[in-house]
């Protein structure tokens, strides 16, 4: 465990932690008794520079679980850092890490990360929480952060799982974990929403001067850096929901302080990936008006960057005079917000091309995409497969549509699309095998289904985390066959329609 405590480093300058005790308290984590491994992500410890040995190492658990932070110099502990936010919709005012606790920044080939412990214990943003994760939530974000990764989804990651039989409460009693989050970093909207806020415009300016120098340095190059900033956040949030959006992902708590400033999949808690497609779909049980359902999340992204863009207002239009600054300053930030619209739609029509396996643009492919929806919708047709068993369909003859028709109850409404799709598929150039090739890899056949999480976290409550690791595995090759792993890409059971996730965890 030497190499990696050594390789981390919370005091590197040029980092998050640099910036200064307005932005962060230290602590150590709260002790975790006898903890144990729970799962371990090899690629991620390789990334770190970390040998694909480590979790075997003496230790390994005991750092992990930050028990060791007890020992640390004060100068050098974790820390927990403050932000505000917009929580469905409220402003909730000061927020920050409740739970969470950033040992520090490991390098590796060129290449900086920040190592999180989630569920280290009470700190001072925990507000009347105590601080702890449960086993549940952390195989599910262990395992979702290292699927969406490998389906190719901005995110965070994840190095390991930590439990123990420490006792916590949430709707029944549960035992603790501490998953290893790991990222570039993990700089929020609301962590520029709380120094707007407070009309810490200093600090404001040095947070947004961080994330410009480490993170988007082309930005200095700008008339305006601070509008640059926005854009890239901007371009890149639109981005990420794009591809939420084509793997039917739904966050299920896109709150301003779980928006990432890099446009990163962040805080995965009761999201959800759909079984059946349904447009309406809420992940979360506790979305009771379901402001975050799937066909919300576009526009709520868009809502977001308007909270983030106000944060910034204080940084815009420095060029300008005094007279005209405000005026100008906001006129600024609107003409560089309506940059989400036409990013997103084009991205949006260009991904759902290239899931119906269309390598050209002719006008009425929306309409052709949106019909399909439609009738998804109406028959509540399984969004992962159908898209995987289109690429089944010949472009020529019918008979091999049983894949796809079979999902769809309304069985003439699919026949219909699918001769729509036949006459839009004689323009292309491709043929069927070239075509399904290309559908395959941008359509996934395994992605991180609440029952199979369900299954991996049943067992692993009785301490065989075997499901854990086998499942993770498999969601590492997600548009591969795996034919030995067939099971894992078929229909869910009917106990999963019971299945609930909430804020709660």
């Amino acid at each position: 465990m030497s190499a990696a405590a050594g390789a981390i480093d919370n005091q590197r300058e040029g980092s998050f932690a640099a910036l200064g005790n307005v932005f962060l308290t230290r602590l150590p984590a709260a002790p975790l008794p006898a903890p144990y491994v729970v799962g371990f992500a090899p690629d991620v410890a390789s990334m770190l520079g970390f040998d694909a040995s480590l979790a075997s190492a003496p230790g390994f658990s005991e750092f992990f679980s930050g028990n060791t932070t007890r020992d640390w110099p004060s100068t050098a502990l974790p820390y927990a850092s403050v932000y505000s936010g917009h929580q469905f919709g409220v402003w909730a005012g000061q927020l920050g890490d409740g739970r969470a606790l950033t040992l520090g920044e490991a390098e590796h080939n060129g290449r900086r990360f920040e190592l999180q412990l989630k569920g280290g214990g009470r700190t001072p943003y925990s507000r009347m929480g105590d601080g702890r994760a449960v086993l549940r939530s952390s195989i599910r974000e262990y395992l979702c952060s290292e699927a969406m990764h490998h389906l190719g989804i901005p995110t965070t990651r994840a190095l390991c799982v930590i439990g123990s039989d420490q006792p916590v409460r949430r709707e029944e009693i549960e035992t603790a974990a501490v998953v290893t989050r790991v990222s570039p970093s993990f700089v929020r909207f609301g962590h520029f929403e709380h120094f707007y806020a407070n009309d810490r415009v200093d600090a404001l300016r040095s947070l947004a001067d961080h994330v410009i120098d480490r993170f988007y340095p082309a930005c200095r190059d700008a008339d305006d850096p601070y509008l640059a900033l926005l854009n890239e956040a901007v371009l890149s949030t639109a981005d990420l929901i794009v591809q939420w959006q084509a793997v039917g992902f739904c966050h299920g708590v896109m709150n301003t302080d779980n928006m990432s400033i890099l446009g990163l999949t962040i805080d995965y808690g009761p999201f959800g990936f759909m079984d059946g497609f349904d447009a309406n779909h809420i992940c979360n049980h506790s979305d009771s008006q379901g402001r975050y359902a799937y066909r919300m999340q576009p526009q709520i992204a868009y809502w977001n960057l308007f909270c983030l863009a106000q944060g910034l207002l204080p940084l815009f239009g420095e060029r300008y005079g005094e007279a005209e600054r405000s005026e100008r300053a906001v006129q600024d930030a609107q003409r560089v917000l309506e940059g989400f619209k036409a990013r997103f739609a084009p991205a949006l029509e260009a991904r759902m091309r290239a899931k119906l396996g269309l390598d050209t643009e002719r006008e009425g492919d929306d309409q052709l995409a949106n019909k399909l929806f439609e009738i998804m919708h109406a028959n509540r047709a399984d969004f992962t497969l159908t898209f995987r068993n289109l690429s089944k369909l010949s472009r020529h003859d019918a008979n091999g549509d049983a894949p796809a028709r079979d999902l769809f109850l309304d069985r003439a409404a699919f026949d219909a699309w699918a001769t729509e799709y036949r006459a839009r598929l004689s323009h292309e150039t491709r043929d069927d095998a070239e075509r399904a090739e290309a559908m395959n890899r941008v359509n996934p056949k395994y992605v991180l289904r609440n029952h199979l999480a369900e299954n991996a976290i049943r067992r692993a409550k009785e301490k065989d985390f075997s499901e854990v690791e086998r499942l993770a595995a498999v969601l590492r090759h997600p548009f591969d066959e795996q034919p030995e792993h067939e099971a894992y890409a078929g229909l869910p059971p009917d106990w999963a329609s019971s299945l609930e996730v909430s804020c709660s965890s």
